[in-house]
């Protein structure tokens, strides 16, 4: 459920991000000049976090114990953040007020007749989805399997075989000192 809510979070706080979060005009030679702001160019922070949220929730499952629980807690923080940037910036104009300003040549100029889309409170809805993955993960990530230390080095040192020697007179012993990587012609 976790990882489902999570890979889901991310993708739609991803895909508002991209979208129109709002609209309006500038005053430009006496005309109307139509202007548009998307996610990213209010603000980046929620798709940022989306990709560190991903990134969490990949690691989630790579690490044991503590380790678990920190990364649980970033995938947590990380919905926090996007909810909260994402809320911020349903309501900012600043990146219209930027547009208006070039535009039209005037550094006090804003934009009139702002409207915001639904966007922005789909990025919310996606870290919340990344949110509810990370307070999984703190509940539950304790009883998850983990990857396997089968490799692992355990600190002590390795027991080094000794080679063989090789018989000159069994081709097929040869052979497998070749294989073993050694040379069998060597003394």
């Amino acid at each position: 459920m976790a990882l489902l809510a999570g890979a889901l979070g991310a993708a739609v706080a991803l895909l508002a991000t991209r979208q129109q979060w709002s609209s309006g005009t500038a005053t430009v030679a006496g005309g109307d000049f139509p202007l548009t702001a998307n996610g990213s160019d209010v603000t980046g922070v929620p798709a940022a976090l989306a990709i560190v949220g991903l990134a969490a929730l990949v690691a989630v499952f790579a690490v044991r114990k503590v380790g678990r629980f920190a990364v649980a807690a970033l995938l947590a923080l990380s919905g926090v953040g996007i909810v909260v940037s994402a809320l911020l910036g349903a309501s900012d104009s600043s990146a219209l007020d930027d547009q208006a300003a070039s535009a039209s040549g005037d550094a006090a100029a804003t934009v009139d007749g702002l409207s915001h889309t639904a966007w922005p409170y789909l990025a919310v809805a996606g870290g919340a989805l990344i949110l509810l993955a990370g307070l999984l993960a703190l509940r539950y990530g304790r009883l998850w399997p983990a990857m396997s230390g089968r490799y692992e080095r355990n600190g002590e040192p390795r027991v080094v075989r000794r080679a063989k020697a090789v018989d000159p007179e069994r081709p097929e012993e040869m052979w497998k000192a070749l294989d073993r990587g050694e040379d069998p012609t060597g003394a």
